[in-house]
This record gives structure tokens, C-alpha cells and sequence, in this order.
């Protein structure tokens, strides 16, 4: 007789104590990086849990009602919004954040409107995808656009990087090192494979502690109260950078967009091929991928009315599931649930806040690097090819734009005096990068230089 395949498909519910551990497993997955964003960016560590928890069990649920089966994915906080964060705060506060420590309400609230917009953004391209498809879009928005903005938005936030490692050169660059390491050797070692950044972050804080005596303090974390309220704020749509803001983080969308559809085809592929083995019916997620966005920008607006960073749907989390099998919706809202529990953890944020900057450094150096190579590999993937002068102009302007403005000029703004009512400390480097990458490729699009038209240029 036939061993019934281990695991669950996305609209099987695991039993009670399963389903605990299994959402704890993707609690710890994606705690790393949704804790790391809202801790070098000045947001409340406990919102951004809680907000999490919040956006996957809503986008969970409406995928189930909307389309009848559940789209296994997990919402954290986003890497592609941090430098437009950092930009913000920076003009609003004249320095960047401290790692751990969150940046006053006045800040947040300015942050959020940005993040609203995003949502908001997100939802509309998600309604034009189910409209006119996915190919259209990618017209608009070829891998060229797509993988150079996310190059940037990488490459772009370098220098932040490294000023944190010089807090301590030596615990910065070991625990790179060992980061490194771990990410390398551990891959496809089972469940710690799954956590080369939290790994990094402890073996680097017991390296501070060894050479650098007292730079790891918890006694922040003792006093702490166990049990304490998240910090809720609300978005403020008036102000001098309101405007910025809303350009510079919801533009950003242009990197998740992509990047949260190839996340959906992955998802699609490992569940069907499951239910193959399982010899019952495919779920077909990728033919829901304006839904998805919808979702996506759902929660980014629920984010944004609560005071927690933007978020994408979790690569991480992606991979456990294709590990352990477990694409189960209702483990995943357990795990919503688990994250808004930890928000309310008081210690929590303390904990976060004793990492030495030399670590937060170390840490940064990776994934920012991480960031912008995966920017790169999005174009590989795509095969854009590189001697096509088209392809070649789009991406020369969003880099050296990009990275040239964000590095050179204070707060990554580019001093160039229009729109100023809007944008009183001059454009946002990355963002403009964005836009002027986009305005481009539509040149190419509307006097085609081939003369004829064609699908998309980045696969010429």
C-alpha cells in the first residue's frame, strides 16, 4: 500500500500541535530580517511584528474567500523601502537612525503616508493586471527597469552599511565573515539552514562582547515590562517632506512588485508539484497574480495605518515550505498569530535594540550586497541582454543616478532645484533613478527602434 506523501497543501489544516510548531517555524524563518529592517530604519520592533501578523492572516483570508483556496505566503518587512527610509529620517532628524531605537512619532507618521500610498499603488496595479495582463505590465516595467532599480536600491545604501561597521572594523567584518559562512555551508541543512542571519547576529554579538567588553548590555531587557503595548501612530498627509516621502517610499513598489510575482510562480510550482505526487487536483496560484498584488498592497495600506514598515510576501518563508512541505494556510495564519503575540513581548525590542552597531554593520554589508545581486540575477534570469543600446541606456541611468546620488549627496538627495514645494531638500535619488529609468524605456516603447513592436526589449 502507498505511504500517503508527509506535508499539507494549502487548504489542508495541519492538527492543533502541529500547526503551533509549524507556524512557530515560520515565525523564527522570517523574525531575522523583518526585525533587522524595523531596527536599522527607527521603527517600533513590537508595530512591525504585530502589523506582520496582521497583513498575512488578512491577505490569508481573502485569499481564501475571494478565490476559494489559500495563497500560502508570509508578510514581513521589505529590504527595497530601507533607503528611502533612511533618506527621510536623515533630512527630518539630521542623522540616520541608532540601531534598535525607534525615531520619534513626528518621523513614523511621515514614513507611514509613504507606505499608505504604496498600498494604495499596489492595489491598482494589481486591478490593471487582472485587467489587461501581466504582459503589458512587463512592458512598462521590463527586467531592465525591475533589475536595475533593485540593483540600486542594494548597492545604493553601501555607505550606510559600512558606517555602522566602523562603530568596530573587527566585529564588523568577522561577523560578515561568519554570516557568510553559515548562509554558505548551511544551505539545505535542514531548519538551521534557515537562519544564517540570526546565527550572524548572536555569534557576533558574543565577538563584541569578547573584544569589546561592555558594548552588549542587557539590562535594558531586564527592565523591560513582559508585557507592553505596541506603538500605534497614524499617517500625516501635511508637512515639508510629506511629499518626498510619498515619492521616494511608494515608488519603491516597482522592485516589490516583481519581486512578490516571481515569489507567487515559485509558490504555484512547489504546490502543484506536491499535489502531483499527492495525485490530487493543482491549485493554479499563478493564474491569481493581480490578485496577489491586491493583497500585497492591502497589506502595505494596513501597514502604513499602524506605523510598521512596508512589507513583501517572504522568500524565506517560501523556501521552509518547499523544505518541510508545509504549505498549509492555516499554519501560516497561526504564525500571523504568534507574530502578533511577540508584539506585545516588552523585552522584545530591548533585546534588539543590546546588538552592538559593529554587528548591525557586519549584517548590513551582506544583505545590502545580497540585495544588489539579486537585482542582477533578476536580469540574468530574464536574459537581458547587455548589447542591445536600448537595454544598455535604461540601465546606465537608474545606476549611476541611483547609486551616484544616493552615496554622493546628503540623505541621498539630488540638489536639483524644481518641484520644490514638493521636494524642499531636492529629488530622492533612487526613486528619481526610478522614475527617469521608467520615462525611458516608454521612449523605446512609443518610437521603437527596431520598428516594430515587440513583447519586451530585455530579452533582445
Amino acid at each position: 500500500m502507498a505511504t500517503k506523501q508527509m506535508g499539507y497543501l494549502p487548504n489542508e489544516q495541519p492538527p492543533l500541535g502541529q500547526l503551533i510548531l509549524l507556524g512557530f517555524q515560520h515565525v523564527i524563518t522570517m523574525f531575522p530580517a523583518t526585525v533587522f529592517v524595523a531596527a536599522l530604519c527607527g521603527f517600533h520592533v513590537s508595530t512591525v511584528l504585530f502589523a506582520s501578523g496582521i497583513s498575512t492572516i488578512v491577505a490569508l483570508i481573502l485569499s481564501r474567500r475571494g478565490i476559494g483556496k489559500f495563497i500560502p505566503l508570509f508578510y514581513g518587512s521589505s529590504f527595497s523601502y530601507i533607503a528611502a527610509y533612511l533618506g527621510i529620517v536623515q533630512q527630518m532628524t539630521g542623522e540616520l537612525p541608532t540601531f534598535g531605537v525607534p525615531v520619534s512619532n513626528e518621523v513614523l507618521s511621515t514614513l507611514q503616508a509613504g507606505i499608505v500610498v504604496t498600498g494604495i499603488l499596489n492595489v491598482v496595479v494589481g486591478f490593471i493586471v487582472r485587467a489587461v495582463g501581466k504582459d503589458a505590465v512587463d512592458r512598462v516595467l521590463p527586467p531592465i527597469v525591475t533589475g536595475s532599480v533593485a540593483a540600486i536600491i542594494g548597492f545604493g545604501l553601501a555607505f550606510a552599511a559600512l558606517d555602522l561597521a566602523g562603530a568596530n572594523w573587527g566585529v564588523a567584518i568577522l561577523t560578515l565573515l561568519l554570516t557568510i559562512l553559515f548562509s554558505v555551508y548551511l544551505q539545505n541543512r535542514g531548519f538551521i539552514g534557515m537562519l544564517p542571519i540570526l546565527l550572524g547576529a548572536v555569534s557576533g554579538m558574543v565577538l563584541s562582547a569578547i573584544f569589546s567588553p561592555g558594548s552588549v548590555n542587557f539590562s535594558a531587557v531586564a527592565a523591560a515590562p513582559l508585557f507592553d503595548m505596541p506603538n500605534f501612530t497614524t499617517p500625516a498627509f501635511s508637512g515639508a517632506l510629506v511629499g518626498t516621502a510619498i515619492f521616494s517610499v511608494s515608488i519603491m513598489a516597482i522592485a516589490t512588485i516583481p519581486e512578490s510575482t516571481a515569489h507567487l510562480y515559485q509558490m504555484s510550482l512547489y504546490v502543484d508539484r506536491y499535489a502531483d505526487e499527492r495525485k490530487e487536483k493543482h491549485y493554479e496560484l499563478d493564474k491569481h497574480v493581480g490578485f496577489n498584488l491586491i493583497l500585497d498592497g492591502i497589506g502595505d495600506f494596513l501597514n502604513g495605518l499602524m506605523g510598521a514598515t512596508a512589507g513583501t510576501n517572504y522568500g524565506e518563508n517560501n523556501s521552509l515550505m518547499a523544505i518541510t512541505r508545509n504549505y498549509s494556510g492555516p499554519a501560516l495564519m497561526m504564525a500571523g498569530f504568534l507574530s502578533i503575540l511577540l508584539g506585545f513581548v516588552g523585552p522584545l525590542q530591548a533585546l534588539v535594540a543590546a546588538v552592538p552597531l559593529a554587528v548591525s554593520g557586519g549584517l548590513a554589508i551582506y544583505l545590502f550586497g545580497v540585495i544588489g545581486m539579486q537585482g542582477i540575477a533578476l536580469m540574468q534570469e530574464h536574459k537581458v541582454n547587455m548589447f542591445v543600446p536600448r537595454n544598455l541606456a535604461v540601465g546606465a541611468v537608474i545606476m549611476v543616478i541611483g547609486i551616484g546620488g544616493n552615496i554622493g549627496f546628503e540623505g541621498g538627495f539630488l540638489p536639483i532645484p524644481v518641484f520644490q514645494s514638493v521636494f524642499p531638500n531636492g529629488l530622492p535619488a533612487i526613486a528619481t533613478a526610478a522614475v527617469l529609468g521608467i520615462l525611458v524605456n516608454a521612449i523605446f516603447l512609443v518610437f521603437d527602434p527596431e520598428g516594430k513592436a515587440k513583447k519586451a526589449p530585455s530579452n533582445k
